[in-house]
């Protein structure tokens, strides 16, 4: 992958030389009253902010309490992997401007938080553990540099394209944030609609940023071309690595379909080929969608 020909991005805050003293498992009183009041604040419900956290990560994990650091956030280090992340997340800004700017609307770049071992955002503290995330309160997307080489040595996920994909992905949250996404999904909550599940709204929500990936994806080649040989098929593995059935069956040797909240390997895939293919906002209405 070509990914030098980007623009970089000067929304990346290198936070990886802050340590934190992590506590125990589960969000803190504090961390749970701090949500609260930005749920108050924003219109947004509590309780998927909190969903935010542990249903999008990418890699299932727990959520740990800790304190604030009042270390301010290092300068971004100018190192390979450091301006790889400003490459891909600058092009996904140049992508999402243009598109929302053809549907008439504005496009709020989110921030990328680097860091390394545990993290406070404004929906509570995380470490390594949860995978990437983005945060519809702080609207930031954090990331754990370590987690590419847990896709190489855990998944078997290589490549650098594979590693734009999980940027893409999370990136495509903060698209739901923006579309009023997340708000549907609560609207639907609200009316006892199904959450978890094979065809869950955690599912439809998963897959459909994953369809946004696909679009960024489709824009960023014709604008660039500069996909090589071997680079789709590295994300689509990527994609295929991290479906619930696969990594259900790797960690307990059967599949729980009722607890879904990413989709299977296969629906992963097809949604991020959807996007792909068309680079259309609009096929990726996952929540309509009758066959996922």
């Amino acid at each position: 992958m070509r990914w030098k020909k980007a623009r970089r991005s000067d929304n990346v805050v290198d936070q990886r030389g802050s340590r934190r003293q992590v506590g125990g498992k589960g969000l803190s009183l504090a961390a749970v009253a701090l949500i609260i009041v930005v749920g108050l604040i924003s219109g947004q419900d509590p309780l998927q902010i909190v969903s935010n956290i542990a249903g999008q990560a990418i890699q299932q994990g727990g959520i740990n309490t800790g304190a604030h650091n009042s270390k301010q956030p290092s300068a971004v280090q100018q190192d390979a992997q450091t301006e790889f992340v400003r490459a891909i997340l600058g092009d996904t800004e140049d992508t999402w401007r243009s598109l929302f700017k053809q549907a008439g609307k504005h496009y709020a770049d989110p921030t990328l938080i680097l860091f390394s071992g545990s993290v406070r955002s404004a929906c509570g503290f995380a470490d390594a553990a949860v995978g990437p995330f983005y945060c519809p309160a702080d609207q930031q997307v954090y990331l754990d540099l370590s987690f590419f080489k847990e896709m190489e040595q855990r998944f078997a996920a290589t490549g650098e394209f594979a590693q734009a994909y999980v940027i893409a992905h999370e990136v495509g949250h903060h698209v739901q944030t923006l579309l009023g996404v997340s708000a549907k999904v609560h609207a639907a909550r609200q009316r006892g609609e199904s959450v978890k599940g094979h065809n869950g709204l955690l599912v439809r929500q998963e897959l459909q940023a994953d369809c946004f990936a696909g679009v960024w994806a489709h824009h960023a080649q014709q604008r660039h071309a500069w996909l090589e040989p071997g680079d789709l098929a590295d994300a689509l593995n990527a994609a295929q690595a991290i479906g619930d059935d696969r990594l259900q069956k790797q960690a307990h040797g059967h599949v729980v379909p009722d607890s879904f909240t990413h989709g299977t390997s296969a629906q992963r895939e097809r949604w991020f080929s959807q996007g792909y293919k068309t680079g259309n906002v609009s096929q990726c209405d996952t929540f309509t969608a009758q066959r996922l």
